[in-house]
């Protein structure tokens, strides 16, 4: 027993200075993001596997091992009956629940704690704690994002710096306007948008445009006349400032309802996106960018395409750069699409172990508990799986050969 803790603690030495070489070297090479990401998807996947430790283990399952990776161990202790660690493939996580099928051999005296000996409502709370951890991350960091950081809102136009038209002329600064000030109507037309903004100022050239702006609080009236600019053969005018959307912050009671509704609004659209990637016009654009250069680098340009996870932490750590509200709103993103996807109907993922538990109520009768034949799912199984090895494939291959276009430049 020594022997084993003195060679855990070893291993756990040795995985510690392989981390601090791979942390320093990232941030040498300034590639921090990249593992803040890394970091952050890590989370992400042991969340993932806490849900259903937490959930068999509240059931009364046994659970064995709850690791991170797959393939050869590089670290490991056992607390209780279950052993933690971590393996050489980073490639997602697992947690190891006896009995998960009738095709398991469990000791006897093990049986009743085995998953398939459990009832209906504790195999389907096992099922489906994983996509549950995903989503409870999501509206944890929706609630983030409206509360501490702030969202897009539709109440006018924000100036976010004065640039003069020219030397020595500069209508918006003249006018007495200043960076920060949100610009709520311009003749009398409330401003929802920037672009409704532009649209005004440019058509107006050398006429007078009375703008409300609030600042503080206050709104206040200023008077600009927009200076001619010659653009593409075209006369727009111009008042000096840089616009952007101003963002909204959520109290912290609030931020639950704002949250709540984009969730809601995240998934619906997240499911519309994934209906339309497996569609039949969703499969033949995306062979099409496989065996096209040109479809390829048109699906980069829009982002419109399937991304491995290679892609997906490009994309996130192009985000964080960019500033954390975006690298939330990409985080987000992937835990609801994750999922989501994860609750598809099939084994090997959580929604066929979902779907065979509601299977078996439905067949079991009262003293008589109803088991599936997994044997015969196995083909399907099989199917499944080497549809996901195609797609983590394949787009693996679309992302280091066309990168889908930075979003966040």
């Amino acid at each position: 027993m020594d022997e084993e803790i003195r060679t855990s603690r070893y291993s756990l030495i040795e995985l510690a200075i392989a981390l601090a070489v791979i942390i320093a070297g990232s941030i040498y090479f300034h590639g921090g993001y990249v593992l803040l990401v890394v970091v952050a998807i890590v989370l992400m996947v042991m969340l993932h596997e806490l849900g259903h430790f937490i959930a068999a283990k509240l059931s009364g399952m046994k659970v064995t091992e709850y690791f991170f990776g797959f393939g050869p161990k590089l670290w490991s202790i056992k607390r209780g009956e279950t052993t933690y660690g971590i393996k050489a493939l980073p490639l997602g996580g697992y947690v190891k629940i006896i009995g998960m099928t009738n095709m398991e051999e469990v000791p006897e005296e093990d049986e009743q704690r085995a998953y398939r000996s459990k009832p209906f409502h504790s195999r389907f709370a096992v099922g489906i704690a994983g996509s549950t951890m995903h989503g409870i991350m999501a509206f944890i960091m929706l609630w983030a994002l409206v509360v501490f950081i702030g969202v897009p809102g539709n109440h006018g136009a924000e100036i976010s710096s004065l640039v003069p038209v020219s030397k020595g002329y500069d209508p918006a600064y003249q006018a007495g306007m200043r960076a920060g000030d949100i610009i709520t109507s311009a003749n009398g037309h409330k401003i929802t948008d920037f672009t409704q903004l532009a649209s005004i100022i440019e058509s107006n050239s050398g006429r007078k445009v009375t703008l409300m702006a609030e600042r503080n609080g206050v709104t206040r009236a200023y008077s600009v006349v927009p200076a001619p600019v010659r653009v593409n053969g075209h006369i727009e005018g111009r008042i000096g400032v840089l616009i952007t959307t101003p963002t909204v912050r959520s109290g912290v009671f609030g931020g639950v309802v704002s949250a709540g509704e984009d969730f809601s609004r995240v998934v619906s659209l997240s499911v519309g996106a994934m209906a339309h990637i497996f569609s039949i016009h969703g499969i033949a654009s995306y062979f099409h960018d496989l065996t096209s250069s040109k479809a390829a680098s048109k699906a980069a340009k829009t982002g419109n395409r399937p991304e491995s996870i290679y892609g997906a932490v490009v994309t996130a750590a192009q985000a964080a750069k960019a500033g954390i509200g975006d690298l939330l709103i990409v985080l987000i993103s992937i835990n609801i699409f994750v999922g989501i996807i994860n609750l598809f109907p099939m084994l090997p993922l959580d929604g066929g172990h979902v779907v065979i538990a509601i299977y078996e109520r439905i067949r079991s009768r009262k003293g008589r508990p109803y088991h599936a034949d997994i044997k015969k799912l196995l083909p399907a199984t099989y199917v499944v799986l080497s549809l996901l090895v195609i797609l983590f494939v394949t787009s693996f291959y679309l992302d280091i050969a066309h990168p889908v276009v930075n979003p966040f430049s």
